[in-house]
């Protein structure tokens, strides 16, 4: 679909805005909403203001969540927000937690509610507020110590200059996007799916090499195990403690510099091979108690996490200096091959004795010595050798496809960004936008539907009441 930009614009005056279409307006927020403070409804359902996905049902963030339910908390206070209404979370508006509500339901005290006026589309202004140029505006208008504490105060909500296209153009504007974005999300679930596939059949190759070898006729043997089945006659299963040495990390937080020794913690052990390309860094002395007691690592190392992402293993294919950060221990051997047990730790039936591990655990993590206790097979080094040197060759097919559809997906949402911007700010004119039907089966599920196409979630909405939230008000 190609847009043209509007036929005459002029300057909005207003900085984050820029040039808009000449018949729009450009307003405060005070005429285009006011502030809504309606309480005592504490029987209605709790919502929630996130950064990815707007306005939510509380209960669909606790799903699969370790959060603590703030649902017996005395709901006396809260404020009620009605379909259509405007929701910001004071306190993460500058990130982006803002939108429209089409729920009824009740939010914390600490959360701002704005209704719209006449001739105002909330859905247009979802889309407006949720724009990187609209969240910088309200980080510039945010006040606070620093900035985990700034706050957007409803009074300088209400100072903010926004733009107002006529009430047709509003309406056209949350039509195409809304198609587009139809759009979008069936590209990105496609993308997705062929992803998944992909990796499902790695995870097959890797699974038969690191079970039962690369020969199709040799004898088998019960493991003694039920996760992992027959394995080769020769091969050992015993536990991990046997043929590896475990070390844990510093259990300290350090500063951050700029220039520095790299830190390996949750995030830089996400995929096979260790990657530190945005890890922080600390100070030459941080460093040096960082590796002390044997804990420097070396190419042929392994880096696995025990926390949050647990299970998640890097292996160490560099000769730099860094440290172990917070969340991970080391796992390393004289004459065992590493890739070979990173294959194995990442393989399904590794992936079984997890679930199994942490069945009935509140939170996600193990300690290092459960690590130890896991179960693992041990081909002859030979072996070992032979099978890393097939599944690298073998997986790499994989791998090149894999990292294209991830590349198609993050363009096409770069480009979602920029299209959602360019039109509610003006730049593109949709009214002559010809929209195609989209076929039956090309129908997804709403946009809320963070199986699709939203990342996970990096804040819950879910924070405290602000000591002396409504003094202010």
């Amino acid at each position: 679909m190609r847009l043209s930009p509007y036929p005459v614009m002029k300057d909005s005056g207003v900085p984050w805005i820029g040039a808009v279409a000449e018949h729009w307006s450009v307003l405060p927020n005070r005429a285009l909403f006011f502030e809504v403070k309606e309480r005592e409804c504490p029987d209605e359902q709790m919502l929630s203001v996130t950064i990815t996905k707007g306005v939510i049902p509380q209960k669909a963030l606790l799903e699969g969540s370790s959060k603590k339910d703030s649902s017996n908390l005395d709901r006396s206070a809260y404020k009620l927000v009605c379909p259509g209404d405007i929701a910001y979370n004071k306190m993460r508006a500058w990130q982006g937690a803002i939108g429209v509500s089409e729920l009824r339901g009740i939010v914390s005290p600490a959360y701002v509610v704005e209704r719209p006026r006449d001739k105002v589309c909330a859905r247009y202004f979802h889309h407006l507020f949720r724009t990187p140029q609209f969240a910088k505006e309200a980080e510039r208008w945010s006040y606070g110590i620093t900035s985990d504490m700034w706050s957007l105060r409803p009074e300088d909500f209400r100072m903010i200059y926004s733009v107002l296209p006529p009430w047709e153009e509003q309406a056209a504007v949350v039509r195409f996007l809304d198609h587009a974005d139809k759009r979008i999300r069936r590209f990105i679930a496609a993308k997705r799916r062929m992803i998944e596939l992909l990796n499902e059949q790695k995870q097959a190759i890797i699974q038969k090499a690191v079970t039962r070898g690369l020969d199709p006729n040799v004898r088998l043997k019960p493991s003694g195990v039920d996760w992992l089945g027959d394995v080769p006659e020769h091969w050992e299963v015993a536990q991990l403690r046997r043929r590896w040495e475990v070390v844990d990390c510093k259990h300290v937080t350090v500063p951050f510099v700029d220039e520095g020794f790299p830190l390996a913690s949750v995030r830089e052990v996400q995929s096979f091979d260790l990657d530190l390309s945005t890890s922080n860094r600390t100070t030459p002395e941080w460093y040096s108690h960082l590796v002390s007691g044997g804990r420097t690592p070396k190419r042929g190392d392994l880096i696995y996490c025990r926390n949050v992402s647990v299970g998640a293993c890097a292996y160490v294919n560099r000769e730099d200096q860094f440290s172990m950060g917070q969340d991970v221990c080391l796992i390393r051997s004289d004459n065992q091959n590493g890739r070979f047990l990173n294959y194995f730790i990442h393989s399904p039936a590794m992936q079984r004795q997890l679930s199994l591990l942490l069945i009935g655990s509140t939170f996600n993590r193990i300690n290092v010595s459960e690590i130890k206790s896991l179960v693992i097979v041990v081909p002859p080094r030979a072996e070992q050798d032979a099978n890393v040197a097939y599944l690298d060759s073998s997986i790499s097919t994989y791998d090149k496809p894999i990292i294209s559809a991830q590349k198609a997906i993050t363009f096409i949402r770069e480009y979602r960004t920029r299209l959602i911007a360019d039109v509610v700010t003006g730049k593109l004119d949709v009214r002559g936008a010809e929209l195609s039907p989209l076929e039956e089966a090309e129908e997804l599920p709403a946009a809320g539907d963070e199986a699709l196409d939203e990342a996970p979630e990096e804040e819950t909405g879910l924070e405290p009441v602000e000591e002396g939230a409504d003094a202010a008000e």
